[in-house]
């Protein structure tokens, strides 16, 4: 298990210790924060319950749909893990490790800057009434530092929220990441207030998984995963990665493709620091795919004039891109000033506004539009809501290393959706 580097911020290391038949990839260098507890994979309870009767250990936290429990044994972590791993139904043992969100540095706005130019560049203002309206009846799922529910855009939407850290419903962001990624995704269309998401009249589903660092662990995100799908999430955003995976991230998107989710991961930005892959942007396009198949949307950030953003990660799992430099979004109060510099909004009667840097910011326009596209056809399957967000892009089916299949086109594929409506029918 690793801590989870949100799609903006420096990523952080991480680690896996070596289970049954762990393979060595995923294997990190150095670790950003303590070791944590060991999770264990196991092929059904009554392995797990052998196991622990014979290497006692108190379960921290269990996931049953995805037979991954973390544990804490009394004595020493190493040794436990490594005894554990030769039991019987006990399929991997990895270690806690560490992840933040995928953001740059925000930034003031210039003189110059149109405010939330991204609505206009996507073409999602020309999507049509009836298909933002009709978008009512998908759910979007941010998984991510938790939402300042007071900001007008995110409160009209009445929001459904749980925190898989205190499994309450409290999710306040004393970060501002999640807030900023919500209000993107699915900032109301109809409130007269604020900033407009790309997603219409979605519903929103607000996870909070990280803590006010925006930090948490691959056991956080996979339990957000497993609590979106069981309570209604079509679309999930992962505005956050690392440069190794674990089984139970792995399981866990599994989990939600099998239920008929589509998931969305900002690629990363480290295109100037070595160009890692990310996950789990590259489960959902595997590398080398060149936008071939996958079981998501790997998304990159482009700037205004629609070249790629200096920091997005490049490589052969881009799927597409979508407006990452200088977006306009709602902040939330509890963030901190630095990070996120308010800029005033005309107009606007009540909440915080800013712009901001980063893949973070790319992924919920696309997950909006996802919600457009399944609201033009509710009969699609979630690999064909991918398909056509991605063949729809600037590049109109050509695809590169770059931007993948391009920039995000919202009009044109809500449109695609609806001719292939037609023929449905017909």
């Amino acid at each position: 298990m690793r801590l989870v580097n949100l799609c903006g911020i420096a990523a952080l290391a991480t680690f896996v210790i070596a289970g049954a038949a762990m393979p060595a990839s995923n294997r990190g260098a150095s670790v950003a924060r303590p070791a944590g507890n060991p999770v264990v994979s196991y092929a059904s309870e009554g392995a797990l319950r052998q196991a622990l009767e014979r290497h006692p250990a108190r379960v921290v936290r269990k996931l049953p749909a995805l037979r991954v429990a973390e544990l804490r044994p009394a004595g020493d972590a190493e040794t436990f893990a490594l005894e554990l791993a030769r039991e019987p139904g006990i399929t991997h043992v990895e270690r806690t490790s560490a992840r933040h969100s995928r953001a740059e540095p925000s930034l003031v706005a210039s003189p110059d800057t149109a405010l939330q130019w991204q609505y206009a560049a996507t073409h999602a203002d020309q999507v049509p009434e009836a298909v933002a309206q009709a978008a009512a009846g998908i759910t979007i799922a941010v998984i991510d530092t938790g939402a300042d529910l007071a900001a007008p855009d995110l409160a009209a939407k009445t929001p459904r929220t749980y925190s898989v850290r205190t499994k309450r419903a409290g999710v306040k962001d004393l970060n501002g990441h999640g807030t900023f990624v919500a209000s993107l995704a699915a900032g109301s269309t109809s409130n007269g207030d604020g900033v407009v998401g790309t997603s219409g009249e979605a519903r929103l589903m607000v996870i909070q998984a990280a803590d006010r660092q925006g930090l948490f662990t691959d056991l956080d995100e996979a339990a957000a995963i497993v609590y979106a799908v069981d309570h209604g999430a079509r679309i999930i955003n992962l505005s956050l990665g690392g440069p190794t995976t674990s089984t139970v991230e792995r399981r866990a998107i599994a989990y939600a493709v099998a239920k008929g989710a589509l998931l969305v991961a900002a690629v990363g930005n480290s295109s100037r620091g070595g160009n890692p892959v990310e996950y789990p942007a590259a489960l959902l396009q595997p590398v080398g795919s060149r936008g071939i198949g996958g079981r998501g949307l790997s998304v990159g950030a482009s700037t205004r004039s629609g070249a790629r953003a200096p920091f997005s990660n490049t490589g052969t799992h881009i799927s597409l891109a979508a407006p990452g430099e200088a977006v306009f979004g709602a902040v939330s109060a509890s963030s901190s000033e630095s990070r996120y510099p308010r800029v005033a909004l005309p107009g606007s009667h009540s909440g915080l506004y800013g712009y901001a840097n980063g893949t973070s910011f790319a992924a919920p326009q696309v997950s909006g539009a996802a919600a457009l596209v399944w609201a033009a056809n509710p009969a699609l399957r979630a690999d064909q809501v991918a398909s056509i967000l991605e063949h729809t892009a600037s590049g109109r089916g050509k695809w590169n290393r770059e931007l993948g299949y391009g920039i995000l086109d919202v009009a044109a594929a809500v449109a695609r959706a609806q001719a292939i409506g037609q023929q449905q029918l017909g």
